[in-house]
């Protein structure tokens, strides 16, 4: 499981963006946000370097 908070994530909106994002990277993902926290919990095979690149080039880049 990869973590991540994502400072950027304000709304439900970001939720879809990132989730869109993770899932483009491998479909059969499975993310969990809270908007609260700020944090991301994504259930993947993919690299957490590709999922990086995904989340940033969709504006939702975690932080270091």
């Amino acid at each position: 499981m990869l973590e991540f908070t994502v400072q950027a994530m304000s709304c439900g909106h970001c939720v879809k963006a990132i989730t869109e994002a993770v899932h483009a990277v491998d479909p059969q993902a499975t993310v969990e946000a809270d908007l609260a926290t700020k944090r991301v919990q994504v259930q993947t095979e993919a690299a957490r370097t590709a999922v990086v690149a995904a989340l940033a080039e969709a504006g939702y880049a975690p932080a270091a």
